[in-house]
């Protein structure tokens, strides 16, 4: 069952409306044709109306909807060949990430992200994307892997953050994230990195460090989510459409500040309306980028990706 949204409900209704109306016509076989435009041209202003001008707020909203599409959704669409591999090789492994093989156009590459559930049998399969430190040195051992053999490392990050939890912090979940900042940025092979949905806290950022980073037009990208924010300046976690407003954690504020390359445009309401339509434009974005980044020599790639982490920011 699909989440509403309460700034979607004009739209949402209006688009039952012509459907009861598609469907009475059809059955009583009467025209209703141009009523049924008239609705149509009116729900396609509407839609404009509301997608066009989102609050940040709005914005975390449609990046958290359980609908949006996952890691292994747009995996199975772009590098439909993926074999997934499992594992960190000292504990075990956390389904909260995926990662693996796969060939792009041709180009054999290495894909990870965080995975989250569509359900909640699912999510709680996969801890709500929030890894474990298992989870982030199952990463690192596929990036090793991707450097060893030449291959361009693809990141998805979608996560609320990295799960604090006793176990997670007794096998160290601060240090799996320190040294996955550390070698990412030295990783002698291009990573490209694609924010889909949430990007939460260190959680996100120990999968972030790359010589291209994008960003879907609903997708958000913070230190910390707007609810943790509030309860920490204002003890009040209600307040966190306020946080949201003063964060700068969508895509057009993160752009603005040179955090991220590019915004990867969603169909209007959300990458969950259009899934086709979005991973068409990440392969185009990924095609684009990934043969020039191959063809730099080792110390020219890390030269650059050094520049670009030094350049983050907009500072008066």
């Amino acid at each position: 069952m699909n989440s509403t949204l309460e700034f979607e409900k004009p739209v949402i209704e209006l688009e039952e409306k012509i459907s009861e109306l598609e469907s009475f016509a059809e059955s009583n076989n009467v025209d209703l044709s141009d009523e049924i435009d008239i609705l149509k041209k009116k729900l396609d202003k509407i839609k404009s109306e509301i997608y066009m001008s989102l609050t940040p707020w709005q914005i975390v909203k449609i990046s958290r909807l359980q609908e949006r599409p996952t890691t292994l959704e747009y995996i199975n669409l772009i590098i439909p060949d993926f074999i997934e591999l499992h594992g960190d090789r000292f504990y075990g492994d956390d389904s909260a990430i995926v990662g693996g093989i796969g060939t792009l156009e041709g180009i054999p590459v290495t894909v990870i992200g965080h995975q989250k559930g569509k359900n909640t049998k699912e999510n709680i399969q996969r801890n709500f994307g929030m890894p474990h430190p298992e989870g982030y040195r199952k990463a690192l051992r596929l990036m090793k892997q991707a450097e060893k053999f030449k291959r361009p490392v693809i990141m998805f990050i979608d996560t609320p953050g990295a799960y604090c939890g006793l176990g997670a912090e007794e096998r160290g979940q601060g240090e799996a994230i320190a040294v996955n900042l550390l070698e990412m940025s030295r990783l002698k092979t291009p990573i490209i990195i694609v924010v889909i949905g949430e990007g939460g806290s260190g959680g996100a950022l120990a999968l972030g460090i790359g010589d291209r980073v994008y960003m879907l037009q609903n997708s958000i990208y913070s230190v910390i989510s707007p609810e943790g924010l509030s309860s920490i300046l204002w003890k009040d976690v209600s307040l966190a459409e306020k946080a949201a407003d003063i964060m700068k954690l969508t895509a057009k504020d993160l752009l603005k500040l040179d955090v991220i390359d590019k915004i990867i445009e969603e169909p209007l309401g959300g990458a969950h309306k259009d899934i086709d339509f979005i991973s068409k434009n990440i392969k185009e974005y990924l095609l684009a980028e990934i043969p020039s980044l191959i063809e730099l020599d080792r110390d020219e790639l890390l030269n650059s990706r050094y520049k670009k982490i030094r350049d983050i920011g907009l500072w008066e």
